[in-house]
């Protein structure tokens, strides 16, 4: 077994677990939080049978590739020690429970400076449109009910458990279609049938690992937002999200930060709730979001430091 394909099963299989790990409390953190009535193993193969649909549709209508385009960009790369080292970076933050960008930190080591410079203004640009959005929304949502303590009534709940089942199964696709590109960028660009069954059957035990963890560590950070643990506050944050997140999907190919996206949904979202609750006071929200927001900034300190590191230390060293 030579090197590069031992560098390429590390690679892929510390990039399944971060991004399953570390980016999926993004769209399936408030389905966990506001589903505990049911069995973990019920909530696991629902995921899944999203997951295995969005990666046959996209193998299927792109020739092969998973990626819905994402990677356009950035071509296939021999790989190298250093593209492995990146997501073992991030299995090491994640476990330490900071929700840092998985796109950033694995695509770091593959793309150009100019690349790389892309994604973070698309990703800027996300977390600026998803806070406002969500201020905006929230802002109405609040002028009508109090998402903490306006109790659903009781003949209403059954729908609102279908509705966010179904906003989640549609977040879970759309969020894929961005995020897939992390994990399959270790990958040729045009998989074989055998690779992405082998992509299917990862991934999928790892969502039932994740599951049955109840979200890991970084759930915390969706456990410590207001409300998420109700179905109706959950259905509205999973609704707005999928919507962002297919807007950009069809903006253009270049890969984004949906973690970034995420946190600005969930700042927007307390800002608005502070505003128009009096007893929840600005000066706690502050705090919880800027906390957030510090370790998002560390991620891409990081990321820009592994780029850097590769194209101006590594690669003309011939390391």
């Amino acid at each position: 077994m030579d090197l590069t394909l031992i560098y390429t099963i590390v690679g892929f299989s510390l990039a399944a677990y971060s991004v399953v790990a570390n980016d999926s409390v993004q769209t399936l953190g408030t389905f966990i939080a506001s589903n505990q009535r049911f069995k973990w193993y019920w909530l696991a193969t629902a995921a899944s049978a999203v997951l295995t649909f969005t990666l046959l549709y996209g193998w299927s209508v792109n020739d092969g590739d998973i990626t819905f385009g994402r990677l356009n960009k950035i071509p296939y790369q021999t790989i190298q020690w250093y593209h492995a080292a990146a997501p073992l970076i991030l299995v090491m933050l994640t476990r330490g429970g900071i929700p840092v960008s998985t796109t950033f930190l694995v695509l770091s080591a593959f793309a150009s400076t100019v690349v790389l410079e892309k994604v973070l203004m698309k990703s800027v640009i996300g977390y600026g449109l998803a806070a406002t959005v969500a201020y905006l929304v929230w802002l109405v949502v609040s002028y009508f009910i109090n998402e903490k303590f306006d109790k659903v009534k009781e003949n209403h709940r059954r729908s609102w458990v279908i509705g966010q089942w179904c906003t989640t199964g549609f977040l879970w696709y759309t969020w894929l279609s961005h995020d897939v590109a992390n994990i399959a960028v270790f990958l040729p660009r045009q998989l074989s049938v055998q690779l992405l069954l082998i992509s299917i059957v990862v991934l999928s035990g790892l969502l039932f690992y994740i599951f049955w963890d109840k979200g890991g560590r970084i759930q915390k950070v969706v456990y410590s937002k207001t409300g998420t643990r109700y179905t109706r506050s959950a259905t509205i944050i999973d609704f707005i999200y999928a919507i962002i997140l297919l807007y950009f999907k069809q903006y253009n190919d270049i890969p984004m930060s949906t973690t970034w996206v995420f946190v600005g949904l969930l700042c927007g979202r307390e800002l608005a709730i502070a505003t128009m609750n009096k007893d929840y006071k600005l000066r706690y929200v502050f705090p919880l979001i800027g906390k957030d927001f510090l370790k998002m900034i560390f991620g891409l300190s990081v990321s820009v430091g592994i780029v850097l590191t590769i194209h101006y230390i590594l690669i003309p060293n011939g390391i």
